[in-house]
């Protein structure tokens, strides 16, 4: 028994050490992972609180005061907004912590907000003249957006994100591995066609379970969708197949699962961290907000949150839905051409 356990043991081994790509990425994906977080997370001064500040004209006295001694704190970053409508929809959800209103010497805070509560609290007593420089406090206006709420779009699109490129990519390159896209080689069958059937089908395993998902999850927790449940279903098609189609321009030509694996994993923790899945991008550096704009789950997610949260329309977020559609053609395209039926 033990020989024929060292046997498997050992051809095991050698088949993982002889396949080059998955043992150099085994070493790379780790180093570039940590590298990216030390890049990104590593600045002594990370701001942890965001207060935002509506340009004006004019600036009360005691806003002068506060605005002086929060730019004094270490992990306190000031965010300026040319808008009040803007600035006003960052803070119910959540995207900044507090707003300061320097014109009316007032500020606002969301009271669902536990980093706002924090915020408030900086604001009274900061202060070098704290009976002088309290301002008045204001409640903001319409229903306040719980986290949970604000949270719960980004975590179907995360699980449509795995279910689409690990459902597909992984599954493609076993076909291809053992020998089955070898056999529709031989048929009339297009890439073309293959392709386009396998992102028909992940698209209707992946509506149906987040359907049920979304069903089980807004009766538990009585979650509220304001807008169309159709728009909601037409960015969800439109987000899951261009998820599917990145999929498949990634296993369009490998043969190890083990690479591919890792290949995926490095396409789907960025866009896990930089499309707002957890966290909001609001106040990062301009290069970050830029690069998640190139995601689809950024879209999906930008998109959900909307149409759930605010009741917004297909026409007001048709910018996300024509990306979707466009990088959905794109994978499709490329993917059909660089696909390969055999090792």
């Amino acid at each position: 028994m033990w020989g024929r356990i060292w046997t498997i043991f050992v051809s095991r081994n050698k088949e993982f050490y002889r396949d080059k790509p998955t043992l150099i990425w085994n070493f790379l994906f780790p180093i570039f992972i940590i590298g990216s977080f030390f890049f990104m997370f590593s600045n002594d001064n990370q701001k942890l609180y965001k207060i935002g500040v509506i340009r004006s004209t004019y600036t009360g006295p005691k806003s002068v005061t506060i605005l002086e001694d929060l730019k004094k704190i270490k992990y306190t970053e000031l965010i300026w907004f040319d808008s009040p409508y803007e600035a006003e929809d960052k803070l119910v959800h959540h995207k900044i912590d507090l707003l300061i209103d320097p014109a009316g010497d007032a500020y606002f805070v969301s009271a669902s907000s536990a980093k706002g509560y924090i915020s408030e609290i900086l604001i009274k007593h900061t202060s070098s003249n704290e009976a002088a420089a309290i301002l008045s406090k204001n409640v903001i206006a319409g229903r306040e957006i719980p986290y949970v709420e604000w949270m719960f779009p980004g975590i179907i699109g995360m699980n449509l994100m795995f279910s689409a490129l690990f459902g597909v990519g992984i599954v493609l390159v076993r076909y291809r591995k053992n020998g089955v896209l070898k056999r529709f080689y031989v048929t009339p069958l297009h890439s073309f066609e293959f392709l386009s059937a396998q992102i028909l089908s992940r698209l209707f395993l992946m509506m149906v379970s987040a359907s049920i998902i979304f069903a089980v999850v807004s009766m538990l927790f009585n979650f509220e969708c304001k807008g169309s449940y159709l728009d909601l279903f037409v960015l969800t098609l439109a987000g899951s197949a261009s998820l599917i189609s990145l999929g498949l321009v990634v296993a369009s030509r490998l043969t190890s699962e083990e690479l591919t694996d890792g290949l995926l994993n490095l396409i789907t923790w960025p866009m896990m961290i930089l499309s707002e899945v957890w966290f909001s991008l609001e106040g990062s550096v301009e290069w970050v907000r830029v690069a998640a704009k190139a995601m689809p789950l950024w879209h999906l997610v930008d998109g959900a949150r909307k149409i759930m949260n605010d009741g917004a329309t297909l026409w007001e977020i048709r910018s996300s839905i024509v990306a979707l559609f466009g990088i959905t053609a794109v994978g499709l395209f490329i993917g059909s051409i660089l696909f390969k039926w055999k090792e």
